[in-house]
């Protein structure tokens, strides 16, 4: 049952992809409207395939949606939206139920999660679609607006939506390869042996960084828990549990930090049309060393 769902909400992941490649050729002022259409479609081909597309060919594709990038073949086109006027009057005839459907994603997703057998990414899917519904009725605007919008979104975010699955894939590339063992092999000549300070303290500064690298705590976890955790932190007597929750954390004040993750910001500053696209980054930067710091020091309290 819930292969079956996650399949159908793949399925559905692909026709926005699709439809946004559709929507970018019948953009008659689009300059780029042939690399646009050919990157979003390739996208929405290999979420819609999935397992039944040969690796090789999911490869090749994904490297000629890399050369589109390389190339600046791939950009937002001229759809346009409501007048301001239209926005502010429809912002003050719904107030603040307009940030219901966002918080129903969440709490969709945590049910499901914690009530079901079905899992958060189940969850997650099942929240974005009551989501959807929750909106339409709220804003009372016309369903076919939905695909518009839609696209109109993704090609504001550009080749950079597909950057959480490539740092997904990089992180576990790196993990087989082995590069937690070169880090441990490295890092054995620095930390001093039997110091738990410098042990939690590096354990937490290089999950931050690594993260700022890959742009994704997951993927920096498996190999930053391997080379550093495990040897220095955990092998020193160190709540596994504790530890390791505290160093993925550790590691999400990396995100705060990095271009690399893309959902969390570069999506907003292209969104809200910042001039500096790294305002959001900049704005986090203090409180993400407060929380760096904060981590290092409950780490070493509550771990041991």
């Amino acid at each position: 049952m819930k292969s079956i769902i996650l399949e159908g909400m793949y399925i559905l992941t692909g026709l926005v992809a699709i439809s946004t490649g559709f929507y970018a050729l019948l953009d008659k002022e689009h300059t780029k409207k042939a690399g646009t259409a050919v990157f979003w479609i390739i996208f929405g081909v290999i979420f819609m395939g999935g397992k039944a597309i040969p690796d090789y060919i999911v490869g090749g594709l994904i490297l000629v949606m890399g050369v589109l990038t390389a190339m600046r073949r791939v950009g937002a086109g001229s759809q346009s939206v409501s007048s301001e006027e239209y926005r502010r009057r429809k912002s003050e005839g719904i107030g603040n139920l307009i940030f219901l459907p966002a918080l129903t994603i969440g709490v969709v997703a945590f049910a499901t999660a914690q009530f079901t057998s079905l899992g958060g990414l189940v969850g997650l899917g099942l929240g974005v679609l009551v989501s959807l519904v929750l909106t339409l009725i709220i804003t009372k605007e016309d369903p076919k607006y939905v695909g518009y919008e839609g696209s109109r979104m993704l090609q504001q975010i550009g080749a950079t939506a597909i950057l959480p699955q490539l740092l997904a894939a990089l992180g576990a590339l790196f993990a087989m390869a082995g590069v937690g063992e070169v880090i441990s092999q490295v890092m054995g000549g620095i930390v001093p042996e039997g110091s738990r300070f410098a042990g939690v303290a590096i354990y937490c500064i290089a999950m931050a960084v690594f993260t700022i690298i890959m742009g994704n705590a997951f993927a920096a976890f498996a190999v930053i828990t391997a080379g550093i955790g495990i040897p220095f932190v955990f092998s020193q007597g160190a709540n596994p549990a504790i530890a390791g929750i505290l160093g993925l954390t550790a590691g999400y004040c990396g995100t705060l930090l990095t271009p690399m993750a893309a959902n969390f910001n570069v999506v907003p500053a292209a969104i809200m049309e910042m001039e500096n696209k790294n305002g959001v980054i900049l704005a986090q930067l203090p409180v993400s060393m407060a929380m760096l710091a904060i981590h290092i020091v409950l780490m070493y309290f509550w771990a041991f």
